[in-house]
């Protein structure tokens, strides 16, 4: 029996549709911050990111071979090899190593509110970059944001600007630099989003295997930290952003999509205190309500009087 469905049903499904595809990625985004402290206390970051990164070009690969973007993958490669490479440095390589050194340095509740700063450094990049204007909201946000970061580097401990780990704090804000690089060169020069990542990954790989060679880390890692790799590289990249492309394209509001990943932070909390037992601390769920308020407020559209909202 076949159905005939108006605009307004087709769109209604669509979005409810992308709504469950999303909430299944802010689940999955939910858990990585449990899986990168249990697999690093097994391996070192750079092995976790190997396994991880692999996983993930196995995964992309499968996407492109499926949608026969092959073709497309050789004329991106062939009309912009340096830019891929630069895309590849950025994203996964030097965004994830260093992420996942704060990860093994702090608590993994610090470094996760931490890394919630990038959409503001994307706000602040995007100024010289792609010629937008700074405004007093882009100002606001970012006092917000970086009041929360006090917070957390010092846990609570404002007056006495006591910074517990300051080279951890670093990486975590660092890694969120080249994050928001890496979406400002996107931004610049939109491609196919499944060919890019999988060229991005794949670009990676190599990379990594000679660092790997280089530390010589290309030992027996524990199954434990192996199936902790997998998972990361399943549920944190590809697979999980394979699905968010998925959502974004079916969804007519990717603004009210986007922000349920600030669903993801406080279940993460939840996760780590019971999983991975690490306690949760007053400071970090202050600062964390300060990031994600501060990158909140600069989503914020102001309305003319007398519009109602729809």
């Amino acid at each position: 029996m076949s159905h005939n469905y108006s605009d307004d049903e087709t769109k209604t499904r669509l979005n409810r549709k992308s709504l469950i595809l999303a909430l299944t990625v802010v689940l999955m985004w939910s858990t990585v911050a449990t899986a990168f402290k249990l697999t690093l206390s097994l391996i070192s970051p750079l092995q976790m990111l190997w396994i991880a990164v692999a996983t993930s070009f196995v995964i992309l690969f499968t996407a492109t071979l499926l949608q026969n973007k092959f073709s497309l993958a050789r004329q991106y490669m062939q009309e912009s090899p340096g830019y891929f490479l630069i895309l590849a440095l950025l994203n996964p390589t030097l965004y994830y190593l260093i992420l996942f050194a704060a990860y093994d340095m702090l608590p993994a509740q610090q470094a996760q509110a931490l890394n919630y700063t990038w959409a503001v450094v994307l706000s602040i990049m995007a100024v010289p970059f792609l010629g937008q204007r700074f405004t007093l909201k882009n100002l606001i946000s970012i006092v917000l944001a970086y009041s929360g970061v006090i917070v957390i580097a010092t846990q609570g401990q404002l007056l006495a600007l006591d910074f517990k780990n300051p080279l951890g704090v670093m990486l975590g804000l660092g890694s969120s630099v080249f994050f928001a690089g890496y979406w400002i060169l996107n931004t610049r020069k939109p491609r196919d989003a499944v060919v890019s990542l999988l060229l991005c990954f794949g670009l990676s790989l190599p990379i990594l295997s000679a660092l790997m060679l280089w530390q010589n880390a290309f030992i027996l890692v524990p199954w434990q930290a192996l199936a902790g790799g997998i998972y990361i590289g399943t549920f944190e990249m590809g697979f999980a952003f394979l699905l968010w492309m998925q959502a974004m394209r079916m969804t007519d509001n990717t603004a009210q999509l986007s922000n349920l990943v600030y669903l993801s932070p406080p279940l993460s909390l939840i996760l780590l205190a019971t999983i991975a037992d690490e306690p949760i601390m007053a400071s970090t769920v202050i600062g964390l309500i300060l990031i994600i308020g501060g990158v909140l407020f600069q989503q914020i559209r102001l309305k003319p009087r007398g519009l109602k909202h729809r």
